[in-house]
């Protein structure tokens, strides 16, 4: 069964308090911190029903992230074993990692991020943030970054030294060593609708 991190939606859902002179126009912080808020603001908008909350959370949350660099990574040695089917690949993974974590922001209200560093090389970037839970319990969360097409996108988080793609290589590696690329889409999916119930 493929497993999610919890404390992986944390690091991308509530920005209420950002460093002052950190932030410079159009950097990795910036775009993050910007997808941070519109995502605070649809869970904390009442008015909307679950069915449409979901709705707008995708609509802002998931295009800060390159599904293509993040399937390719995750697939790692087996990228090439997806040869024609990359685009039901991408689009099976995005659905699947989307919906587990959109399916519980609505459980999360008063999380602060903190934005520690950014660091920018070339077209890669990498922020640094502590998730501080209303207990006061901080978590360590690192975005890895790069920029295609004037945007910043997403195509790894760290949380607490433990890399997503990573984490999904690893799972996916046991998968299809003993398997096919459909037995694994066969598992996201059916893990996707579990997520929709």
């Amino acid at each position: 069964m493929l497993k999610t991190r919890n404390s992986f939606i944390s690091s991308v859902l509530f920005a209420v308090w950002l460093a002052p002179g950190l932030v410079s126009a159009n950097s990795p912080t910036d775009e993050l911190q910007q997808t941070i808020q519109q995502v605070a603001k649809v869970v904390a908008d009442t008015a909307n029903g679950d069915d449409r909350r979901k709705a707008l959370l995708r609509e802002t949350l998931l295009p800060r992230f390159d599904w293509l660099e993040m399937s390719k990574q995750v697939l790692g040695k087996h990228w090439s074993h997806a040869s024609g089917r990359e685009t039901e690949f991408v689009s099976a993974f995005a659905e699947f990692l989307g919906n587990a974590y959109i399916g519980q922001i609505g459980s999360y209200r008063n999380e602060k991020v903190l934005f520690v560093q950014e660091s920018i090389e070339n077209h890669q970037a990498q922020v640094k943030t502590k998730i501080v839970s209303d207990k006061g319990e901080p978590t360590s969360v690192n975005y890895r970054l790069h920029r295609i097409e004037g945007e910043w996108k997403i195509y790894d988080v760290i949380v607490e030294d433990i890399s997503i793609v990573v984490n999904y290589r690893a799972q996916f590696n046991r998968i299809l060593a003993k398997g096919s690329l459909d037995d694994l889409l066969v598992q996201l999916r059916r893990k996707d609708l579990r997520n929709r119930n």
